[in-house]
């Protein structure tokens, strides 16, 4: 799989978009197209757990208290599938490699990597 999980509404998935070489990815908007129990799990065999794809800076992260309450592997799973929000963007799946979040380091490998 050559994918790229991001939020067609995020202005830094946009930027790392763009900023990539041009190559034969596939774009998946988690919020138009929402990730699947199967995408997902395949993301965590790569990266090694669900905490490593969620997102804390998400809003609803707060909103919803989860900043307070010890969450474990099967509850990042169900909050990542039942709100986009929370998974950590852009995931970038190639083949046997993947690449999470936005940092400078990340998306130097990610391009480095295409």
């Amino acid at each position: 799989m050559r994918k790229m999980f991001h939020l067609g509404t995020c202005s830094t998935c946009q930027r790392i978009i763009k900023s990539l070489p041009p190559s034969k990815l596939e774009y998946q908007d988690i919020k138009t197209d929402p990730i699947t129990p199967a995408q997902l799990d395949q993301m965590k065999k790569l990266a090694g757990s669900y905490e490593a794809l969620f997102s804390r800076r998400a809003m609803k992260y707060r909103s919803m208290g989860l900043a307070d309450k010890k969450l474990t592997e099967k509850d990042y799973r169900r909050l990542i599938l039942e709100e986009y929000t929370f998974l950590r963007r852009p995931v970038v799946v190639l083949n046997d490699q993947i690449f999470i979040g936005n940092s400078k380091k990340v998306v130097e490998a990610t391009r480095s990597a295409l």
